[in-house]
């Protein structure tokens, strides 16, 4: 009965994290497409508005507001801090990179998740796990070649895709810790909190577009260029948006909070052909061939070790059997 019930988890987990991949690829393709006119922190602003409402309507279904109670407020705060960071960072990058590009780098987060797993939920690794987090650093190193051609933009912006995983590392080992004490809506919504109170500032600080710059830096002015009110065309995009991030923050709490990291985390991998596809379809993007090889080292090095850790029966973040959420 116990073996039942733990695939009958293990099965749902897989169902809602590949929802969850679905829904992400659609949000950074959309935040892309907008991103040539509009600031990040007002789409991040409009997107958690309605994902908050969003999340407080499912969490009315899994026992009501009761459950954002919490003995842990200094974790869980750390935790939505560090994917506010992740996001902004990340989303900063689409507007700069080809959308695929940017997906692959981030994709070293599986490989920073295993490294912080050591001192935050003492993990042990071996020799084949140290393999694959060389194996993709050098991937990264590929795609950041000097000979790699970005289309002229400055060397630097390809660190925010691997600053954003740095960031949702953190946040998700944080988040194998609280995951036994809370709900994926809650979870939700603690993040979600927290990009409104992000967003506002920026708009209190930096709403005007005062300092967004000259143009010399495409990053630094989506981040900081001034609120504009949507065209009549994009309302309904943002919209999308703000849907996509409610799906997106519960479909990914509720998964690690139902399934093993080394199970679940490996299906994130369908955002990367996601990503490539949009980046395609939509914005005519073609990663070059070198930049496939460095595609091919980060994902190969990611699964490698989900697939270490399948053989051991052993979770990729944490061997105590805390639930994720």
């Amino acid at each position: 009965m116990a073996t039942l019930r733990r695939l009958h988890h293990e099965s749902r987990a897989v169902a809602f994290i590949l929802v969850g991949m679905v829904c992400i690829s659609i949000n950074d393709t959309l935040i892309k497409f907008l991103s040539d006119g509009y600031p990040l922190h007002e789409m991040v602003f409009v997107r958690s508005a309605i994902g908050i409402a969003a999340s407080f309507v499912i969490l009315r279904f899994e026992g009501g507001v009761s459950l954002l109670r919490t003995d842990r407020p200094a974790m869980h705060a750390l935790r939505a801090v560090l994917i506010v960071v992740a996001n902004m960072t990340f989303f900063a990058a689409l507007a700069v990179m080809p959308l695929g590009a940017a997906t692959a780098l981030f994709f070293v987060a599986p490989l920073f998740i295993t490294v912080l797993a050591i001192p935050v939920l003492g993990e042990t690794i071996g020799l084949p796990r140290i393999a694959a987090i060389i194996v993709g650093l050098i991937g990264v190193g590929v795609m950041m070649a000097p000979g790699v051609d970005w289309g002229g933009i400055p060397r630097w912006n390809l660190l925010l895709p691997v600053a954003a995983a740095a960031c949702y590392a953190g946040m998700q080992v944080l988040t194998r810790k609280l995951g036994g004490q809370s709900t994926a809506a809650a979870m939700a919504i603690y993040i979600q909190a927290t990009f409104i109170v992000v967003s506002v500032g920026f708009f209190l600080v930096a709403g005007d577009g005062r300092y967004a710059g000259d143009g010399d830096s495409e990053a630094l002015e989506f981040l900081l260029r001034a609120w504009v009110w949507p065209a009549a065309g994009d309302i309904w995009i943002f919209v999308v948006l703000g849907l996509m991030s409610a799906a997106v923050g519960y479909s990914l709490s509720q998964a690690y909070r139902l399934g093993t990291a080394a199970v679940v985390a490996s299906y994130e991998y369908v955002a990367l052909p996601l990503a490539i596809f949009w980046g395609w379809v939509v914005f005519d993007e073609v990663p070059d061939p070198i930049v496939w090889v460095g595609i091919a080292l980060i994902a190969g090095a990611g699964l490698a070790v989900f697939a270490r850790e399948r053989a051991l029966a052993r979770p990729v973040a944490s061997a105590r059997p805390i639930r994720r959420g």
